[in-house]
């Protein structure tokens, strides 16, 4: 197995280890493309498990799936000079199509909201017509000029974009903190991975928007990886785009806007978080098959009884809206098959052979923490449907465990130069406020403020950096 297999340990190489598991366990590969991957089956099963979980939860609150084009004229993107100053560096450009040089270059999507809110500005006109709440799925591309990390850091990705307008500020605050909620939901409830969640310091916040909500999760190495944004964009793209509305006072008022999004990067912080030297570990919420069904022929037995058997099982967890995968596979030997199917994370392995048929029962494995249990045939279904549950929560509490630790309160700057040079993780300390605080701590440390909580006690101490009186707690980390 050493050449299918894992074979560099999690705890001893974490970057080697992330990259041999993606790889080996098919959910990606490195396309032909500089910097771009190719996401293949099960990593795409699992993005259209989170799209149908996100679909399901805005489509309650009335928002509806579109698709813009993803070409962007570079008027369009100057417009809003701040926004635009954000992303020039990573901009893909395109200057000709077929031999025809073009009169005004088109830029190659690296965010939607410039292009949308020029339309926006067409369909609204009357208060009547608000709010707008628009969703779409599409890929994105910036050009990076750093090393490729699959899923995290690559120059086309896939992602979720919602835009919307409203009437009033209070709608858009609304919207902002409603949809970082479902993102939580979406990131601990499916994901089993939890997350803090707060407002972006000015500095890190998205490039035209009053304020940035954002949901931070940290890894095994201790790095931090942003899991989701949300915008309050205020009125500052109405202005730009023109967008206005006659409100029902009869007088014309621009519009409140907001944007929010996440990318296939989740699916890298699901390998991170849960995966274990044998490869990856899903979660039973997201996992592309829940349930693999091994069947084991022995000399003599009888297979077709077996099979049978397989089947019924089978059918009775289909029943259950299970995702379920027989393999009856007869080229490889059940040692072979059990190995494959734990590096690519089955959450549960059913075994059958000779000796369950004779009893009665069903071998049940759990790929998360390798426990091996006979259970009854008739009581398999039910078994397995809980056992599922179950893994999805121990997930989950082992990782909230694990960022419960990775947690660390600090006084001083000493604390925390030291902290962040041993341990890693979130540091939680006292910050007055001061960008050339919050930059010089960045320069030096390479760390910045990933997120404000959104209840702020009156700090501990005075700033780490300058020994100020400080004036917010801020979560500081290295990122991905």
């Amino acid at each position: 197995m050493s050449d299918i297999g894992v074979t560099v340990k999690k705890n001893e190489d974490f970057s080697e280890w992330y990259t041999e598991v993606i790889l080996k366990s098919g959910l990606a590969d490195y396309a032909p493309i500089k910097g771009c991957m190719i996401i293949r089956e099960d990593a795409y099963a699992m993005w259209e498990k989170i799209q149908e979980v996100l679909n399901k939860k805005i489509r309650v609150t009335g928002h509806r799936n579109v698709y813009f084009p993803m070409f962007i004229p570079e008027g369009f993107l100057k417009k809003e000079s701040e926004h635009f100053a954000g992303f020039v560096p990573e901009v893909a450009w395109i200057t000709q199509g077929g031999d025809t040089q073009l009169e005004e270059k088109l830029a190659v999507r690296p965010t939607s909201e410039t292009i949308m809110y020029a339309t926006f500005a067409k369909w609204i006109r009357s208060w009547r017509d608000l709010p707008v709440k628009i969703n779409q799925w599409c890929n994105i591309v910036r050009w990076e000029t750093k090393a490729t990390k699959l899923f995290l850091r690559t120059r086309e990705f896939l992602w979720q974009e919602g835009h919307t307008a409203h009437a009033t500020s209070e709608e858009a605050e609304k919207e902002v903190m409603d949809i970082l909620q479902e993102y939580k939901d979406l990131m601990e409830n499916y994901l089993a991975i939890p997350v803090l969640i707060g407002v972006k310091s000015d500095s890190e916040k998205f490039a035209g928007a009053l304020y940035t909500t954002a949901l931070e999760a940290v890894m095994p190495d201790g790095k931090a990886l942003q899991m989701g944004t949300s915008h309050n964009l205020g009125q500052n793209f109405a202005h730009v785009f023109d967008i206005k509305f006659i409100g029902e006072d009869e007088k014309e008022h621009y519009v409140w806007q907001t944007s929010w999004g996440i990318t296939t990067r989740v699916i890298g912080a699901v390998v991170m978080v849960h995966g274990d030297d044998k490869g990856l570990v899903l979660p039973p919420k997201v996992a592309p098959v829940q349930v693999v069904i091994v069947t084991i022929p022995y000399k003599g037995a009888d297979a077709s009884a077996i099979a049978a058997k397989a089947k019924e099982v089978a059918d009775k967890l289909k029943a259950k809206n299970l995702s379920v995968l027989v393999d009856d596979r007869e080229e490889y030997t059940p040692g072979w098959k059990f190995n494959q199917w734990e590096l690519k994370g089955v959450p549960v392995r059913v075994e059958i052979g000779p000796r369950d048929l004779k009893q009665q029962q069903v071998t049940v494995v759990r790929r998360d923490i390798h426990q091996k249990t006979a259970v009854k045939e008739e009581e398999a279904a039910y078994a397995i449907e809980r056992l599922l549950e179950e893994i999805q929560n121990d997930l989950y509490a082992k990782a909230k465990k694990s960022l419960e630790e990775k947690i660390t309160v600090v006084q001083n700057y000493g604390e925390f130069a030291k902290v962040l040079k041993e341990k890693g993780g979130f540091i939680k300390a006292a910050w007055c406020g001061n960008p050339e605080c919050e930059t010089k701590i960045k320069d030096e440390t390479g760390a910045t403020i990933r997120v404000l909580p959104f209840e702020q006690k009156e700090p501990a101490g005075n700033c780490v950096y300058c020994g100020q009186k400080a004036k917010k707690t801020a979560y500081f980390a290295r990122s991905y």
